[in-house]
């Protein structure tokens, strides 16, 4: 009998094990970019029910200085099965060795927008003479850390020679959605990528900014060179890039990639 129970304990410990050991191979870590942040979190509940993974998305900026940034996080050894974020950005993970380069794939164009405190004037933005005026007569303009935010500080208005009033009044906004400081009134209005500013409650959108000023970032995904988890986080990409999530990124404010 003693001899019988010693066997049935040691089967139920062995199952607990197993269980334990399946439900941790089926759960991912995504380090995804605020931009890609609206169709991943769409995707999750119908990916987790479908296939049985579950998913744990993480915030992570594509880029900068904060802690939580993707490169950083991944110089520090923090875990992660997959990243989605700033292509360009990507490219650099994938030179040092830190993502796989033959799991990348490409998954929505952004496009940048702007966006006024909610209820506030809509000013137009149309063409390049409205929007040089409507950036000269704002108070205060706010614009984010990442792709759209270097591009703009860096390329855009300095090519338009807004004057040094106009950079005394604009400000890079770090580690936080730019619509979070707009709806606060800490700005008057407020630039960052149409899926980064869609979920922000408290502000109204704009539109996007005139097309000769308009930069595309483009929006990836690899998987984590560390990950113990590469088949299913290389399953998870392809679903991202595949049709049956091409309504989720386009309702976040993505373009689909062509498949």
């Amino acid at each position: 009998m003693t001899r019988i129970l010693s066997l049935a304990a040691l089967m139920v410990a062995s199952m607990t094990c197993s269980a334990a050991d399946a439900t941790s191979a089926q759960t991912l870590t995504v380090l995804s970019s605020g931009g890609i942040m609206g169709a991943i979190q769409a995707v999750a509940p119908t990916y987790e029910k479908q296939f049985g993974v579950k998913l744990e998305v993480l915030a992570a900026p594509s880029m900068g200085d904060t802690p939580q940034a993707v490169p950083n996080r991944l110089a520090r050894g923090e875990h992660a099965d997959v990243v989605l974020m700033v292509g360009s950005a990507l490219d650099s993970l994938v030179k040092a060795g830190q993502v796989d380069k033959t799991s990348r794939v490409d998954l929505g164009e952004s496009f940048i927008a702007m966006a006024v405190r909610k209820g506030a004037p809509k000013p137009q933005i149309g063409t390049m003479e409205q929007f040089r005026t409507v950036l000269l007569n704002s108070s205060s303009v706010a614009y984010s850390d990442s792709a759209s935010g270097v591009y703009l500080s860096k390329t855009l208005f300095p090519r338009m020679q807004l004057g040094e009033q106009f950079l005394a009044k604009a400000h890079m906004i770090p580690a936080e959605p730019v619509g979070s400081v707009v709806a606060r009134g800490q700005a008057e209005i407020g630039f960052q990528q149409l899926s980064e500013l869609k979920p922000v409650q408290g502000i109204d959108i704009v539109g996007l900014i005139p097309d000769q000023a308009q930069k595309m970032t483009l929006y990836s995904g690899a998987v984590v060179s560390k990950s113990e988890h590469h088949a299913a986080a290389q399953a998870l990409l392809d679903y991202l890039a595949s049709t049956k999530a091409d309504k989720a990124i386009q309702d976040s404010g993505l373009k689909p990639v062509a498949h």
